[in-house]
């Protein structure tokens, strides 16, 4: 405890009744620092200091200006999500201040959102939102000593679609859909890959000779492998021959740069309207291939693995479609029983010779 530096700048640390604190003292100056420091300490032993922190003088609002500016913005994708759920939320919380707000307050505002009708999803990301900017409020920018959205529970989401497409569907989607649309659906179908990890397919992750695709996981973080079935193999051997020599991307536009998300779900939900398919997602590709798997009596294990799982529950949803594998799973019992006998009855036949 004491005096130390941050960058170039002087903080000093010190326990004010049970509670460390670590306040900077806004300057480089160390024989300033240390006459500001022993004033503090000569006021706490006089009974004389009070804590005051930045937050007591800021509004929710000016919390979430700075956050948008050096947290949300650089982000373009979730930049645009952070403004619709702000405006929702600042109009509730935006002048008061950042010590007024609490639990009580905030389970008010959840109320309110639930009955205009905001679906539990939609409100977990705003409260989401509010949360992480009340966690830099305290952990980086020594604002407030406590966040009150981490008191104040998440709403239960049901996110269990069993929205598939089927064979039909699929025939009229690819019908309407342009060229590179068509090529990207298909691949979705026949990997359940991801909308960023699709986007983001660069050619060093394809290995035509031994027909494997490697995803890096944009969600988890993590690597997983992909066989390439023959349609795949056809549709990549193809784009492999017209590569464009300026980028390395599988699935880029016409000039050879990455889609965007808002680009391909705009040309996403035109091709859906054309082939008259309702109540649809992009992400929705990833169930279908999940789901024809379960029908075909994939076991649930490797439909995990292909998908890119570590929970195995993430994947229950499909075990109503695997009845055909649990079938196939309890004939082996029969299987096993028939040629048991087969044996047994060999056995004795010869022991009768």
């Amino acid at each position: 405890m004491g005096l130390f530096k941050r960058g170039s700048v002087w903080w000093m640390d010190f326990v004010y009744k049970g509670t460390r604190i670590r306040r900077s003292v806004e300057t480089k100056n160390r024989k300033l620092a240390q006459r500001i420091y022993d004033k503090v300490k000569g006021e706490i032993a006089e009974g004389k200091w009070f804590e005051r922190l930045p937050g007591q003088d800021k509004t929710f609002k000016e919390l979430m200006e700075k956050y948008m500016v050096e947290h949300s913005k650089p982000k373009k994708k979730t930049w645009v999500r952070d403004g619709v759920s702000l405006s929702h939320i600042s109009p509730f919380f935006g002048e008061y201040n950042l010590m007024e707000i609490t639990p009580s307050m905030i389970s008010d505002y959840k109320n309110r959102r639930l009955k205009e009708g905001a679906a539990p999803a939609t409100l977990n990301r705003e409260l989401s939102l509010c949360k992480h900017a009340f966690n830099l409020a305290y952990k980086e920018w020594d604002w407030v000593r406590e966040n009150p959205f981490c008191k104040v529970k998440m709403e239960r989401e049901n996110n269990e679609r069993d929205r598939i497409l089927g064979h039909e569907e699929e025939k009229r989607l690819l019908e309407v859909s342009p060229p590179w649309l068509r090529e990207i659906i298909t691949f979705a179908l026949n990997t359940g890959c991801r909308e960023g990890e699709i986007l983001g397919l660069t050619w060093q992750d394809v290995d035509l000779f031994k027909r494997i695709v490697v995803i890096h996981q944009s969600k988890t973080g993590h690597t997983k492998t992909i066989p390439v079935i023959p349609t795949l193999f056809e549709l990549l051997k193809i784009k492999n021959k017209v590569r464009h020599l300026h980028h390395n991307l599988v699935f880029p536009s016409a000039n050879g740069t990455r889609f965007t998300p808002s680009n391909l779900g705009r040309s996403f939900r035109s091709a859906l309207k054309k082939a008259k398919i309702y109540n649809f997602r992009f992400h929705d590709l990833r169930h279908s291939f999940a789901s024809r798997l379960a029908q075909s009596g994939v076991d649930l294990y490797l439909i995990q693995k292909l998908l890119g799982h570590r929970d195995p529950r993430m994947v229950q949803r499909y075990s109503h479609h695997s009845v055909e594998s649990l079938r196939n799973g309890i004939e082996a019992l029969e299987r096993v029983k028939l040629e048991s006998g087969k044996i047994q009855s060999q056995i004795s036949h010869n022991e009768g010779i």
